[in-house]
């Protein structure tokens, strides 16, 4: 029986292939297909451009460079470095700066500085996921371009670009 060779490359912010669909006996037109290093490559630091979604549940590519505004969310967010290292600085908000309503979907800006505990840093390189806990601040610093996706509920601050990153034909 002989066997078939796959070759695996793993993508970065500065080398990456658009990607594709490739279907077999059907329509292109029945998927959809978008790059995170191509999507972060176009974007602004920090913006949070969703290129997956199963229903409220989105993913979101951001590209981090420098230091983001501080975040917050009503539930727990996950992120993974897929290229560069990443410190993610995390603070215990006081009750006057969580998010209000419960059950809101999304990452919201924090409003003026965190109040409350902090609960230090850690660093994520290629590979590594940290969750983001409920009703805490983080902010990403990044001090060379770097790509993250964040594994989160759509939200206010989720950008749509379907039309741009999605292969069409």
């Amino acid at each position: 029986m002989a066997q078939t060779a796959y070759k695996t490359v793993f993508g970065s912010l500065e080398h990456f292939e658009k990607g594709q669909v490739q279907p077999i006996n059907d329509d292109v037109k029945h998927y959809v297909f978008s790059n995170c290093f191509e999507i972060a490559s176009k974007a602004k630091p920090y913006e949070k451009v969703v290129f997956g979604q199963n229903q409220i549940y989105v993913l979101e590519t951001l590209r981090a460079e420098g230091t983001s505004p501080w975040f917050t969310c009503a539930h727990d967010e996950f992120v993974l470095s897929m290229d560069g290292d990443v410190d993610i600085h995390l603070v215990k908000l006081d009750g006057a700066q969580v998010v209000a309503d419960e059950n809101k979907n999304g990452a919201v800006l924090v409003q003026g500085e965190p109040r409350g505990r902090r609960m230090g840093w850690l660093r994520i390189r290629r590979g590594h996921q940290a969750m983001l806990p409920k009703n805490s601040a983080y902010q990403f610093r990044a001090a060379r371009p770097a790509v993250l996706v964040q594994q989160t509920c759509k939200g206010d601050l989720s950008i749509e670009r379907w039309a741009e990153i999605c292969q069409t034909r």
